[in-house]
C-alpha cells in the first residue's frame, strides 16, 4: 500500500508490477455487513450492478427486436408480399433495436465480470417467450411459466453469488494476462481441439450439432475475452485514463472482430441443419460455459472465491440452463400442429391425413404427404 500512496497523480495506477496487480481485487472478507446484497456489498459493487442492469436491459431489447422481426415476416407472408424482408421498415426497426441491445451487452462486459454477464443471456430467451405470447398471440404453456420462473431464480443466484471482484482492466493488465502460463496453456489446448474438430467438419464432412456448437463456443471464448478488454479500455479512456494509444487495444479489437465473424459463420451453418428449438438452448449452454471458463482462466475471476459461493453460482447456472430448455422445448411442434386443419370424424370414412392451408390465401392446399394418401387410397380399392 505504501507504493500506491507514493505514486503521483499522473501515474493513475498504471505502473503496476505483476505482484501489485492484485491490489484492487476486492474479494469478500469476513466482517460486518458483508453478506450477499447487503448494504456494504451494494456500495462496493455499484459498478457491477450497473453492468448487470445494462445486460438485462440489452437482452430485453434484443428479445423485443426479435419479436418485431418475426412479426414483420408474418405480416409479409399474410399479405402475400414478394418484397425482400430487408425492404421492410418494421424489420429495420427490429434490427436497430438489436444493435442497441448488443451495445448494452458490450458496455456491460466492461463494467462487470464475464462470469456475471455471460449467463444473463437467458433473459433474452425468457423475454422473447413472454412477448411472443403477448404480442404474437402464441400459446402460453405451463413449461413456459416454469422455465421463466427457473431462469429468473437462476439469474438472482448468479447476481448474488457471482465473483465479488472489482478491477480496472488496463492495457498493461491485458498484456500481463496474455503472457500468463494459465492462458497460454488454455490457448494451446483450445487451438488443438479447434483444429481437430475443424478437420472432422471439413475433411470427414461430420456436421453433428455438438461439433458445430463446440466450434462456436471455442470462438466465443476468445470473443468474450477480447470484448471485455476492448470495452474496459474504451470506458477507461472515456473517464480520462487513455488506453487507446496501446497496441494491445487494436490487437484485441482484431481478435474480437475475427472471432465474431467466424462464430456467426458456424452458427448460421448449424441453424440451417437443425431446428431452432434445438440450437438455441444448446448454444446458450455451450456459450455460457465457454465464457465462464475464459473469465476464470484469463481474468482469474474466481480467485479467492468461497466454496459455497461457487456452488451457489453453479446452481444458478443450472437453473438458467434448465429454464431455457423448458421455454424452447417443443415450440416448433406446436406451430406445426396449428398450421393444419383437421377434418374431424366423417361417417363411413377413415381419414388418416390432414389438409394444410395455403400460406398466402384462404384456399386449401395439398396433403402433406402424398405417399401416405396414395397408400390409403390403394387400401380402399383393395377393400372394395
Amino acid at each position: 500500500m505504501e507504493s500506491l500512496q507514493s505514486r503521483g497523480p499522473g501515474d493513475m495506477g498504471f505502473s503496476e508490477t505483476p505482484d501489485e496487480l492484485e491490489w484492487n481485487f476486492t474479494y469478500g472478507t469476513q466482517g460486518e455487513g458483508n453478506g450477499s446484497l447487503s448494504g456494504f456489498w451494494y456500495n462496493r459493487n455499484q459498478t457491477h450492478l450497473f453492468g448487470v442492469l445494462l445486460a438485462v436491459t440489452g437482452n430485453l431489447i434484443i428479445s423485443i427486436s426479435l419479436n418485431i422481426q418475426k412479426y414483420s415476416h408474418l405480416k409479409s407472408a399474410h399479405q402475400g408480399s414478394q418484397k425482400p424482408y430487408f425492404q421492410s421498415i418494421l424489420w429495420w426497426c427490429g434490427s436497430l433495436l438489436m444493435a442497441i441491445g448488443e451495445m448494452g451487452n458490450f458496455a456491460a462486459y466492461g463494467l462487470a465480470p464475464i462470469t456475471l454477464i455471460a449467463p444473463l443471456g437467458c433473459v433474452s430467451i425468457s423475454g422473447s417467450a413472454i412477448m411472443s405470447v403477448t404480442f404474437l398471440k402464441e400459446n402460453l404453456r405451463s413449461s413456459d411459466l416454469l422455465g421463466v420462473t427457473l431462469a429468473s431464480a437462476g439469474t438472482y443466484l448468479l447476481v448474488a453469488f457471482a465473483p465479488d471482484i472489482s478491477q480496472d482492466i488496463t492495457a498493461r493488465k491485458v498484456q500481463y494476462y496474455l503472457v500468463g502460463w494459465q492462458f497460454l496453456a488454455y490457448v494451446i489446448l483450445e487451438i488443438l481441439i479447434f483444429c481437430i474438430l475443424l478437420y472432422f467438419y471439413k475433411r470427414k464432412d461430420m456436421k453433428h450439432i455438438v461439433i458445430l456448437l463446440t466450434l462456436v463456443a471455442l470462438l466465443a471464448s476468445m470473443t468474450v475475452i477480447s470484448v471485455k478488454a476492448v470495452s474496459s479500455m474504451i470506458i477507461l479512456s472515456v473517464k480520462g485514463k487513455m488506453q487507446l494509444t496501446y497496441p494491445i487495444f487494436y490487437i484485441m479489437f482484431i481478435i474480437m472482430m475475427a472471432s465474431c465473424i467466424f462464430q456467426v459463420k458456424f452458427l448460421n451453418q448449424v441453424m440451417k441443419l437443425y431446428k431452432t428449438t434445438t440450437v438455441i438452448p444448446l448454444n446458450y449452454m455451450f456459450f455460457t460455459t465457454s465464457a465462464i471458463i475464459a473469465g476464470i482462466i484469463f481474468y482469474q475471476e474466481f480467485l479467492g472465491a468461497a466454496l459455497l459461493s461457487a456452488f451457489m453460482y453453479l446452481f444458478g447456472c443450472f437453473l438458467s440452463f434448465f429454464g431455457v430448455v423448458l421455454v424452447t422445448r417443443n415450440r416448433d411442434k406446436e406451430h406445426l400442429q396449428q398450421s393444419y386443419i383437421d377434418f374431424g370424424q366423417i361417417p363411413g370414412k377413415q381419414m388418416l391425413d390432414k389438409i394444410q392451408p395455403e400460406a398466402n390465401g384462404q384456399t386449401y392446399g395439398t396433403l402433406p404427404d402424398e405417399s401416405n394418401s396414395t397408400k390409403s387410397s390403394g387400401r380402399e380399392k383393395k377393400d372394395i
